[in-house]
């Protein structure tokens, strides 16, 4: 496990890195898409895969924190292991809702 001053994802930067840079080339072919104002069901498909795409960084991204910063906190107990619980509560209603 890491150590407690350190984020649990830092075990998997190179990959989380690798998938933002690569949705990062989603959108800018996103953007070369309009440009060349192509179909809009084609755009609107490449959309829904970088969504799905972002969506799975986070969620991975929860269950980091998830399993090392909330569990960490929780069993140090005391108010932190309270504010770790309602951020992650927080994060994964914006995730629902979005």
């Amino acid at each position: 496990m890491a150590d407690e001053n350190q984020h649990g994802y830092l075990h998997a930067k190179d990959e989380y890195l690798k998938r933002l840079r690569r949705i990062e080339g989603q959108a800018r072919g996103l953007q070369r898409m309009v440009e060349e104002e192509q179909y809009c069901i084609d755009i609107l498909t490449q959309v829904s895969a970088m969504t799905k795409a972002l969506q799975s960084v986070a969620l991975a991204l929860l269950d980091e924190h998830i399993a090392h910063c909330v569990a960490g906190a929780v069993q140090e107990g005391g108010p932190e292991a309270e504010v770790k619980l309602k951020e992650a509560s927080n994060a994964i209603g914006r995730l629902v809702r979005s």
